[in-house]
């Protein structure tokens, strides 16, 4: 179902585009990309770069993190193609300083203690939460085949009876809601509802 239709006519002004892909690499590890690019549908002057053309980037940001099966973060690698001002380009390097934090519970607050204010850039931390997103669809079948192997052997032991771990998923949106019919036929030991 699309949006409504805008209620007053208007015209376009600012254009944000992300783009995110996340990969498995033939050692084993998954690389997560991302790429952000900003245009106005104007032209305008900077102080920086002179003038700016319509649709010219007025940012351009690219981000590779390198993970492992259990979502630590190996190697983050960033580069600002495009910036308002020339100083920009500075903060990509320090985005490497993400290398050894785990994606969970935690991870923005975390990244942010790494890279926020003055030692990072607006632009690059705001693809760390699609990133991290894009890390767990990624990897989710590779890490439920994995949860799944260790129960699989249990139960060939005549363990059965061991308790089911709450789903880490419990409770991050509507659809997890530990009431919800998507838990209730998922996860009927976590299920809560009636």
């Amino acid at each position: 179902m699309p949006l409504s239709e805008p209620s007053e006519s208007r015209a376009l002004l600012h254009r944000r585009d992300i783009q995110l892909r996340g990969f498995q690499r033939a050692d084993g590890l998954f690389d997560v990309e991302a790429e952000l690019a900003d245009t106005k549908t104007y032209g305008f002057s900077n102080q920086d770069r002179g003038w700016i053309a319509p649709d010219e980037k007025l940012h351009h940001m690219r981000a590779r993190m390198t993970l492992d099966e259990d979502m630590v973060i190996l190697a983050f690698e960033a580069v600002t193609e495009a910036g308002p001002y020339t100083i920009c380009p500075q903060a990509a390097p320090n985005f490497a300083r993400l290398a050894g934090l785990r994606i969970g519970r935690g991870f923005l607050k975390a990244a942010n203690e790494r890279v926020g204010g003055t030692m990072g850039c607006t632009h690059l931390r705001e693809l760390l939460q699609p990133m991290a997103t894009v890390a767990f669809q990624t990897l989710y079948a590779v890490r439920v085949k994995r949860q799944a192997a260790p129960n699989a052997e249990a139960t060939a032991e005549g363990d059965a009876q061991a308790p089911k771990a709450k789903p880490p998923l419990l409770g991050t949106c509507l659809a997890y809601a530990p009431d919800s019919p998507v838990v209730k036929r998922n996860w009927p030991h976590a299920y809560t509802g009636p």
